[in-house]
């Protein structure tokens, strides 16, 4: 005779991985990811499997952080009375499955402390938002198959490729969660749809961030240094420092030492995930000092008190100028011609002037200098040849 209730409350929440029995064939399985969920075997009455003997069949009851033990006990009850009388459960239970778009938002919302920034975080639910839900959001998830993604995908798969890939792998990631909470079974069908190479291969070109020429600096400069608003100090600043536009903007008074002369900017406005030192030469301290007065809790304050400047401000102020053709995040460019062109220093010196990770893993954690001083050396050249046009 079968012992029931194995299981309790505190062991569903903590066993380890592996499949936990019950009894009456209701196992909780827990991966090695620590996801859990339910599942009952049953052997339907009179009914014989592929080699004719009695069709023993698991199926899926949900995930565990969704399904109660009480609610699994009575759902795997429910599915061993239609095997007794020889139906079988796939085709006769009643279960409630969510739709692609509950699963999705969950996703999102269990994701949330993962993301870099918010801004990351609702791209990717943007996403799925305007490709994904008007086509299959209102679905079951147990019924997306092949030609439910390729809905999705084909219609912008050459015109929107980029945007389409990572569609593909944002509908993958549903569909899996979906999977590990015991909601659908059987191979994903992005993974099915990539291996089989349904859509056309799509050939593109890397899209580089339109830049002026390192020799045109020190006019573009001097031409910058005659203006009095905020987004000029700001673009002057950019320009000597080569850092990227939010790096500069999120600037606080905090992050800069004026005794060592250097900007430390925090991790989480890093593009790298890590927190990254820049040097001040003279230039860029002549830049921001006198803003000091201000008292704001922002370098470069915008239309708002204590608020950054808009992240547009620099690029309208380039319109401005009847700058065509150059962004800001170009300089970074200019500034790294210069270096190949000009500047006699080693190739790690000039990439982690850009907070750019050089080398493999390995290479990189036996390498934790920042080369710091070498660094402030090549910024001093490249902030006095910026400025050279000055009068």
């Amino acid at each position: 005779m079968a012992l029931y209730g194995k299981l309790t409350k505190k062991l569903v929440e903590n066993l380890g991985a592996g499949r936990h029995g019950d009894g009456g064939g209701l196992y909780l399985v827990v991966d090695p990811s620590g996801a859990r969920r339910w599942i009952v075997r049953v052997v339907v009455k009179g009914q014989k499997n592929k080699v004719g003997g009695p069709l023993r069949t698991d199926f899926g009851l949900g995930g565990a952080d969704i399904v109660t033990l009480n609610q699994a006990r009575d759902r795997a009850l429910e599915y061993r009375r239609m095997a007794k009388q020889g139906l079988n459960p796939r085709f006769n239970a009643k279960r409630e499955i969510p739709t692609f778009e509950e699963i999705a938002q969950q996703v999102h919302i269990d994701r949330l402390p993962t993301w870099k920034n918010p801004k990351h975080g609702q791209q990717w639910i943007n996403t799925l938002r305007d490709y994904a839900f008007p086509k299959i959001g209102r679905m079951p998830v147990d019924s997306i198959d092949q030609p439910e993604v390729m809905m999705c995908l084909a219609p912008i798969w050459t015109e929107k490729h980029e945007t389409a890939r990572r569609l593909s792998q944002r509908i993958k990631v549903v569909l899996d969660v979906a999977k590990s909470k015991g909601f659908r079974s059987g191979e994903n069908p992005v993974t099915a749809i990539k291996d089989a190479q349904v859509l056309p291969k799509v050939k593109t070109k890397p899209k580089h961030h339109k830049a002026m020429g390192w020799q045109d600096v020190p006019a573009f400069y001097a031409d910058l240094s005659h203006r009095n608003a905020m987004a000029a100090k700001a673009l002057m600043f950019t320009c000597l420092t080569g850092s990227r536009t939010g790096e500069v903007l999120g600037m606080r008074w905090a992050e800069l030492d004026f005794n060592a002369c250097l900007w430390t900017c925090p991790e989480e406005r890093m593009k790298t995930g890590d927190a990254h030192r820049v040097p001040l030469t003279d230039e860029m301290l002549a830049i921001i000092e006198p803003l000091k007065t201000m008292q704001s809790d922002f370098v470069f304050e915008g239309q708002k008190r204590h608020r950054p400047l808009s992240n547009m401000a620099m690029l309208m102020l380039l319109r401005r100028m009847g700058v065509e053709g150059v962004t800001v995040h170009g300089f970074r460019s200019a500034f790294r011609d210069w270096v190949s062109e000009v500047a006699n220093v080693p190739h790690e010196v000039a990439e982690k002037s850009l907070s750019h990770k050089v080398g493999n893993n390995v290479e990189r954690a036996y390498a934790r200098s920042d080369l710091l001083e070498k660094r402030r050396a090549l910024m001093k050249q490249w902030s006095q040849f910026a400025t050279s046009n000055q009068t």
